[in-house]
Parts: C-alpha cells; structure tokens; sequence
C-alpha cells in the first residue's frame, strides 16, 4: 500500500500546476463534454504511465538527457504552432466533436502531453523503488485523476465567458515558452 499512497501523493502535487491541467482546460472549455474528457485522461494516463513504469527509465537512458531535452523543447514548440492554426471547430460550433471524437482526442492529446512529463519520469523513479508496478501505475493515474478532473470542471464553466481564440493564444505562449526554456535547459522542468 505504501507505493499506491506514496505514487498518488507525488504524481498529484507534481502535476499541481502541469501543462495537462491546461490541456484539461482547454479541452473542456472546447468540447464542453466532461465525462468523456475525464475517461480519455484516465485512459491516456493508464496506458502511458503503465509504459512509464516498463520502457521510461530505458528510453532516458537511450537517448540520454541532451537529446532528450531538445525533443521535448521542440514537442512543445510544435504544439505552440498548432494552437495557433484554426480549428475546423470554431466558436458557435464547438459541441461538434473532431474526427477522433472528445475521448479519441482526449486519449491522443494527454497521452502525447505525458511523454517526457515530470509525472511520467516519477512514475519510472518509483517503480524503481517499488517492486509493486501496479500499486505505481494505480497510485499515479489517482494522483492525476486528483490534479485533473477538477481541470476539467473549471475550463467547462469558464467555455461560456471566455474566447476560443484567446484560449489558443495564450496556450501557444505557454507551450512556446516550455519549449524555449526546455531548449535553454532553463531551470529544472522534469
């Protein structure tokens, strides 16, 4: 039980803050569906912090933190650039749901956001201490849960007073200054 309690605990003050709850937000002011905002971001993390728990502490290793550090400073400023292009979903239509659908693209979007995260990296530092990996994987999809459902409630009451477009301005400065300062290796990000 100590390694369930101890991975909900770090994984949800680590994310206190993190780029997912803005994806959270911006998801739910979008779609204004929070039910299958929520399951994508339990089925993303799931799947992402299980390959956290098996494959993470063998991909840093690989590429090692300098290569590292410039995928994700470049992952985010790609990310920047795409909040900037238009949405085939604009402001007086945005119940209709993408190709992939609100879960679909839930799934995508906070699987891809969790890739080199500082939850993720946690996830692999504490299936390293702790020989349990589901007791990890459980605890931190918890501690994610605890940090993002309520994400997903404040972008949905926030959708109706605010502007889609302002929204994906401000997310692209927020993800091209990670980027920038992931690049810069400007303080301790992950």
């Amino acid at each position: 039980m100590e390694a369930f309690f101890i991975s909900t605990g770090v994984v949800a003050l680590g994310e206190m803050g993190d780029k997912t709850q803005l994806l959270a937000m911006l998801l739910a002011a979008k779609f204004r569906k929070p039910v299958p905002i929520i399951l994508g971001i339990l089925v993303a993390t799931l799947a992402n912090h299980a390959m956290a728990g098996a494959l993470g502490d063998w991909v840093a290793k690989a590429l090692g933190p300098d290569v590292l550090r410039w995928v994700i400073g470049l992952s985010f400023l790609a990310m920047a650039a795409w909040m900037l292009v238009p949405d085939a979903i604009d402001e007086d239509d945005v119940h209709t749901s993408t190709r992939w659908g609100v879960f679909g693209t839930t799934v995508a979007a906070f699987f891809l956001a969790e890739m080199g995260d500082k939850t993720q990296i946690a996830t692999v530092a504490l299936a390293a201490r702790y020989s349990d990996l589901v007791a990890v994987v459980a605890g931190s999809t918890l501690g994610m849960m605890l940090a993002n459902v309520p994400a997903v409630f404040v972008g949905d009451r926030l959708a109706n007073r605010i502007s889609m477009s302002w929204v994906h301005g401000v997310s692209a400065v927020i993800f091209a200054v990670l980027g920038v300062l992931t690049l810069f290796n400007v303080g301790r990000l992950f």
